[in-house]
Protein backbone atom coordinates (compact mmCIF):
# COMPACT_ATOMS: atom_id res chain seq x y z
CA UNK A 1 0.00 0.00 0.00
CA UNK A 2 1.09 3.13 -0.98
CA UNK A 3 1.18 5.82 2.04
CA UNK A 4 2.49 9.04 0.59
CA UNK A 5 2.02 9.94 -3.34
CA UNK A 6 2.49 12.76 -5.23
CA UNK A 7 2.00 13.40 -9.18
CA UNK A 8 3.66 16.30 -11.08
CA UNK A 9 3.57 18.13 -7.42
CA UNK A 10 4.77 21.85 -8.29
CA UNK A 11 4.66 24.56 -6.02
CA UNK A 12 5.90 28.10 -7.36
CA UNK A 13 5.88 31.00 -5.12
CA UNK A 14 5.09 34.19 -7.30
CA UNK A 15 7.97 33.79 -10.11
CA UNK A 16 10.05 31.73 -8.26
CA UNK A 17 10.96 28.12 -7.79
CA UNK A 18 9.65 25.60 -5.12
CA UNK A 19 9.47 22.47 -6.33
CA UNK A 20 8.70 21.01 -10.09
CA UNK A 21 7.24 18.27 -11.12
CA UNK A 22 7.87 16.26 -8.16
CA UNK A 23 6.82 12.42 -8.33
CA UNK A 24 7.11 9.88 -4.86
CA UNK A 25 5.95 6.97 -4.12
CA UNK A 26 6.67 4.99 -0.72
CA UNK A 27 4.96 2.13 0.49
CA UNK A 28 3.67 1.18 3.93
CA UNK A 29 6.33 0.57 6.31
CA UNK A 30 9.34 2.19 4.58
CA UNK A 31 11.86 4.57 5.85
CA UNK A 32 12.46 6.81 3.11
CA UNK A 33 15.14 9.45 2.56
CA UNK A 34 14.71 12.85 1.32
CA UNK A 35 17.89 14.09 0.56
CA UNK A 36 19.42 17.80 -0.68
CA UNK A 37 21.47 20.87 0.59
CA UNK A 38 18.64 24.18 1.87
CA UNK A 39 16.65 25.59 -0.62
CA UNK A 40 16.62 22.47 -2.93
CA UNK A 41 12.76 22.46 -1.65
CA UNK A 42 12.53 19.41 0.73
CA UNK A 43 10.50 21.79 3.10
CA UNK A 44 8.36 23.12 0.74
CA UNK A 45 7.50 19.52 -0.57
CA UNK A 46 6.83 18.81 3.01
CA UNK A 47 4.73 21.32 3.52
CA UNK A 48 2.72 20.31 0.85
CA UNK A 49 2.33 16.73 1.63
CA UNK A 50 0.84 18.36 5.05
CA UNK A 51 -1.65 20.86 3.38
CA UNK A 52 0.28 23.63 5.08
CA UNK A 53 0.56 24.80 1.14
CA UNK A 54 -1.55 24.62 -1.77
CA UNK A 55 0.07 23.35 -5.10
CA UNK A 56 0.28 25.08 -7.90
CA UNK A 57 0.02 21.99 -10.33
CA UNK A 58 0.09 18.30 -9.05
CA UNK A 59 -1.56 16.18 -6.43
CA UNK A 60 -0.30 14.49 -2.77
CA UNK A 61 -2.52 11.87 -1.75
CA UNK A 62 -1.41 10.69 2.07
CA UNK A 63 -3.20 7.09 2.86
CA UNK A 64 -4.73 7.31 -0.80
CA UNK A 65 -6.44 10.41 0.19
CA UNK A 66 -5.99 13.67 -0.97
CA UNK A 67 -4.17 15.81 1.40
CA UNK A 68 -6.31 19.16 -0.13
CA UNK A 69 -9.31 17.38 0.13
CA UNK A 70 -9.01 15.19 3.68
CA UNK A 71 -6.76 17.01 5.53
CA UNK A 72 -8.26 17.19 8.67
CA UNK A 73 -8.85 13.00 8.72
CA UNK A 74 -4.96 12.73 7.11
CA UNK A 75 -3.05 14.70 10.02
CA UNK A 76 -4.84 12.58 12.89
CA UNK A 77 -2.26 10.28 11.85
CA UNK A 78 0.71 12.07 11.23
CA UNK A 79 3.53 12.84 13.33
CA UNK A 80 5.25 16.22 12.14
CA UNK A 81 8.39 17.09 13.61
CA UNK A 82 9.78 20.62 11.40
CA UNK A 83 13.69 21.36 11.15
CA UNK A 84 12.80 24.86 13.18
CA UNK A 85 10.51 24.91 16.16
CA UNK A 86 8.52 27.22 18.37
CA UNK A 87 5.90 27.31 21.34
CA UNK A 88 3.80 29.41 23.14
CA UNK A 89 6.34 31.88 25.34
CA UNK A 90 5.62 31.12 28.97
CA UNK A 91 4.48 27.39 28.90
CA UNK A 92 5.86 24.90 30.82
CA UNK A 93 6.59 21.69 28.72
CA UNK A 94 4.37 19.57 30.62
CA UNK A 95 1.70 21.73 29.69
CA UNK A 96 3.17 22.23 25.83
CA UNK A 97 3.30 18.04 25.77
CA UNK A 98 -0.46 18.11 27.00
CA UNK A 99 -1.79 20.70 24.82
CA UNK A 100 -0.09 19.18 21.87
CA UNK A 101 -2.30 15.48 22.79
CA UNK A 102 -5.47 17.41 23.77
CA UNK A 103 -5.39 18.65 19.91
CA UNK A 104 -5.70 15.41 18.82
CA UNK A 105 -8.04 14.87 21.04
CA UNK A 106 -5.95 11.61 22.51
CA UNK A 107 -4.50 10.81 25.91
CA UNK A 108 -0.98 10.27 25.25
CA UNK A 109 0.60 11.02 28.92
CA UNK A 110 2.09 7.05 29.44
CA UNK A 111 3.63 7.62 25.97
CA UNK A 112 4.75 10.94 26.61
CA UNK A 113 6.47 10.29 29.98
CA UNK A 114 8.45 7.27 28.18
CA UNK A 115 9.90 9.30 25.67
CA UNK A 116 10.37 12.34 28.13
CA UNK A 117 12.55 9.85 30.04
CA UNK A 118 14.77 8.83 26.82
CA UNK A 119 15.15 11.92 26.24
CA UNK A 120 16.41 13.38 29.21
CA UNK A 121 13.84 15.63 29.10
CA UNK A 122 12.65 18.19 32.10
CA UNK A 123 8.86 19.07 31.62
CA UNK A 124 8.97 21.46 34.69
CA UNK A 125 11.16 23.77 33.25
CA UNK A 126 9.59 26.30 31.28
CA UNK A 127 10.07 26.57 27.16
CA UNK A 128 11.90 30.03 27.11
CA UNK A 129 14.64 28.53 29.48
CA UNK A 130 15.37 25.62 27.31
CA UNK A 131 18.13 25.23 24.71
CA UNK A 132 17.65 25.01 20.96
CA UNK A 133 18.44 21.16 21.75
CA UNK A 134 15.74 20.83 24.79
CA UNK A 135 13.12 22.72 22.73
CA UNK A 136 13.97 20.00 19.85
CA UNK A 137 13.46 17.50 22.44
CA UNK A 138 9.59 18.71 22.84
CA UNK A 139 9.10 18.76 19.45
CA UNK A 140 9.83 15.34 19.54
CA UNK A 141 7.47 14.05 21.97
CA UNK A 142 4.68 15.98 20.06
CA UNK A 143 5.55 14.51 17.32
CA UNK A 144 5.64 11.10 18.51
CA UNK A 145 3.54 10.61 21.37
CA UNK A 146 0.53 9.70 19.42
CA UNK A 147 1.88 6.33 17.83
CA UNK A 148 1.15 7.67 14.73
CA UNK A 149 0.91 5.46 11.54
CA UNK A 150 3.60 8.25 9.29
CA UNK A 151 5.94 10.04 10.44
CA UNK A 152 7.66 12.89 8.59
CA UNK A 153 10.86 14.45 9.79
CA UNK A 154 12.54 17.55 8.67
CA UNK A 155 16.09 18.17 9.38
CA UNK A 156 15.25 15.88 12.73
CA UNK A 157 18.47 16.40 14.55
CA UNK A 158 19.85 19.93 14.52
CA UNK A 159 20.30 20.81 18.32
CA UNK A 160 21.18 17.33 19.40
CA UNK A 161 24.39 15.99 20.87
CA UNK A 162 25.19 13.10 19.61
CA UNK A 163 23.90 10.81 22.55
CA UNK A 164 20.57 12.29 21.98
CA UNK A 165 20.79 12.11 17.92
CA UNK A 166 21.60 7.98 19.05
CA UNK A 167 18.32 7.55 21.31
CA UNK A 168 16.38 9.39 18.77
CA UNK A 169 17.07 7.12 15.80
CA UNK A 170 16.83 4.17 18.47
CA UNK A 171 13.40 5.23 18.95
CA UNK A 172 13.08 5.75 15.07
CA UNK A 173 13.68 2.54 14.29
CA UNK A 174 11.85 1.24 16.87
CA UNK A 175 8.43 2.40 15.47
CA UNK A 176 9.31 1.85 12.12
CA UNK A 177 9.57 -2.09 13.19
CA UNK A 178 6.12 -1.70 14.29
CA UNK A 179 4.68 -0.69 11.33
CA UNK A 180 5.04 3.16 10.87
CA UNK A 181 6.60 5.13 7.86
CA UNK A 182 9.02 7.05 8.54
CA UNK A 183 9.87 10.13 5.97
CA UNK A 184 13.11 11.73 6.92
CA UNK A 185 14.47 14.63 5.48
CA UNK A 186 18.07 16.09 5.58
CA UNK A 187 21.20 17.01 4.30
CA UNK A 188 23.00 14.36 6.44
CA UNK A 189 23.85 11.74 4.44
CA UNK A 190 25.07 9.39 7.08
CA UNK A 191 21.58 10.06 8.66
CA UNK A 192 19.77 8.38 5.30
CA UNK A 193 22.45 5.63 4.71
CA UNK A 194 22.47 3.89 8.64
CA UNK A 195 18.60 4.57 8.74
CA UNK A 196 16.91 4.32 5.26
CA UNK A 197 16.12 1.74 2.60
CA UNK A 198 15.04 3.67 0.04
CA UNK A 199 16.08 7.78 -0.87
CA UNK A 200 15.24 10.52 -3.66
CA UNK A 201 17.81 13.32 -4.34
CA UNK A 202 16.52 16.85 -5.50
CA UNK A 203 18.66 19.40 -6.51
CA UNK A 204 16.79 22.89 -7.59
CA UNK A 205 13.35 21.30 -7.18
CA UNK A 206 13.71 18.84 -9.06
CA UNK A 207 13.78 14.73 -8.34
CA UNK A 208 17.35 14.07 -9.93
CA UNK A 209 17.63 10.35 -8.59
CA UNK A 210 14.82 7.99 -6.42
CA UNK A 211 16.24 4.14 -5.86
CA UNK A 212 17.29 2.68 -3.11
CA UNK A 213 20.09 3.80 -1.03
CA UNK A 214 22.22 0.32 -1.74
CA UNK A 215 21.75 0.84 -5.44
CA UNK A 216 22.26 4.88 -5.10
CA UNK A 217 25.30 3.82 -3.34
CA UNK A 218 26.78 1.39 -6.09
CA UNK A 219 28.69 2.00 -9.32
CA UNK A 220 31.61 1.33 -10.98
CA UNK A 221 33.29 3.53 -9.27
CA UNK A 222 35.77 2.50 -5.98
CA UNK A 223 37.45 4.29 -3.09
CA UNK A 224 40.73 3.49 -3.09
CA UNK A 225 43.22 3.74 -0.52
CA UNK A 226 46.91 2.99 -0.86
CA UNK A 227 49.21 3.02 2.04
CA UNK A 228 52.97 3.90 0.70
CA UNK A 229 54.93 4.98 -2.32
CA UNK A 230 53.27 4.56 -5.46
CA UNK A 231 53.37 6.84 -8.84
CA UNK A 232 49.41 7.41 -10.23
CA UNK A 233 50.40 10.14 -12.61
CA UNK A 234 48.42 9.65 -15.87
CA UNK A 235 46.37 6.21 -14.64
CA UNK A 236 43.33 6.65 -16.53
CA UNK A 237 39.99 6.56 -14.16
CA UNK A 238 41.35 8.52 -11.12
CA UNK A 239 38.80 10.87 -9.27
CA UNK A 240 39.53 13.11 -6.63
CA UNK A 241 42.87 11.65 -5.49
CA UNK A 242 44.11 13.37 -2.02
CA UNK A 243 47.75 12.22 -1.02
CA UNK A 244 48.94 13.18 2.82
CA UNK A 245 51.62 11.13 4.00
CA UNK A 246 52.43 8.72 2.08
CA UNK A 247 48.68 7.91 2.17
CA UNK A 248 46.78 8.39 -1.45
CA UNK A 249 43.09 8.16 -1.64
CA UNK A 250 41.23 8.49 -4.73
CA UNK A 251 38.30 7.31 -6.54
CA UNK A 252 38.82 4.82 -9.72
CA UNK A 253 36.40 3.70 -12.36
CA UNK A 254 39.49 2.36 -14.76
CA UNK A 255 40.97 -0.76 -15.50
CA UNK A 256 41.41 -2.48 -12.57
CA UNK A 257 44.79 -4.68 -14.00
CA UNK A 258 45.92 -0.80 -15.04
CA UNK A 259 45.83 0.01 -11.47
CA UNK A 260 47.02 -3.44 -10.14
CA UNK A 261 50.27 -3.25 -12.56
CA UNK A 262 51.06 0.49 -11.01
CA UNK A 263 50.83 -0.81 -7.32
CA UNK A 264 52.69 -3.67 -7.87
CA UNK A 265 55.77 -1.51 -9.48
CA UNK A 266 55.00 1.00 -6.17
CA UNK A 267 56.19 0.38 -2.28
CA UNK A 268 52.84 -0.35 -1.37
CA UNK A 269 52.47 -1.36 2.92
CA UNK A 270 48.69 -1.48 2.45
CA UNK A 271 45.47 -1.35 0.04
CA UNK A 272 41.60 -0.84 0.78
CA UNK A 273 38.93 -0.94 -1.66
CA UNK A 274 35.42 -0.08 -0.78
CA UNK A 275 32.31 1.26 -2.71
CA UNK A 276 32.06 4.93 -2.59
CA UNK A 277 29.98 6.71 0.50
CA UNK A 278 26.20 8.02 -0.03
CA UNK A 279 27.99 11.46 0.31
CA UNK A 280 30.52 11.02 -2.08
CA UNK A 281 27.32 10.27 -4.89
CA UNK A 282 25.30 12.85 -3.69
CA UNK A 283 27.89 15.41 -4.00
CA UNK A 284 28.73 13.98 -7.55
CA UNK A 285 24.97 14.33 -8.38
CA UNK A 286 25.12 18.18 -7.60
CA UNK A 287 28.47 19.02 -9.08
CA UNK A 288 28.79 16.63 -12.16
CA UNK A 289 25.30 15.94 -13.27
CA UNK A 290 25.24 12.44 -12.77
CA UNK A 291 26.12 9.03 -11.00
CA UNK A 292 29.74 7.96 -10.67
Amino acid sequence: MEIIKTENLTKYYGKSRGIIDVNLSIEKGECFGFIGPNGAGKSTAIRLLLGLLSPTSGSAYIFGKDITKEKENILREIGYLPSEVMFYSGMKVKDIVKLSADLRGNDCGKEAKKICERLDLDTSKKVDELSFGNRKKVAIVCALQSNPSLIILDEPTGGLDPLMQKEFFDIIRERNQQGATIFLSSHILSEVQRNCTKAAIISEGEIIAFDSVEALGKSNTKRISVYGRVDLTNLDGIKDIQEHNNISSFLYNGDMNNLLYRLSNGDVADLTISEPSLEEVFLHYYEKGGDL
